[in-house]
């Protein structure tokens, strides 16, 4: 039962991670529509921003699966 539970808890920090990063793509891509001379400063944002959801995420899956 634990195990299934802990692919349970793996799987959604990883749906979630997408859908944050879904999001912040979404809003670079208005952004950069919206005001093209700050692309350069809207994609380094969105790299950090992108970076950190992907370590949280990593976090929540290691949690999860060691929670076993």
């Amino acid at each position: 039962m634990g195990g299934g539970l802990a692919a349970i808890g793996a799987g959604l920090a990883v749906i979630g991670a997408g859908l944050g990063i879904g999001q912040i793509g979404k809003g670079a891509c208005e952004g950069t529509a919206r005001q093209p001379e700050a692309g350069g400063d809207i994609r380094t944002t969105m790299i950090i921003a992108a970076a950190l959801i992907e370590g949280a995420a990593l976090f929540g899956v290691v949690v999860a699966l060691l929670k076993n």
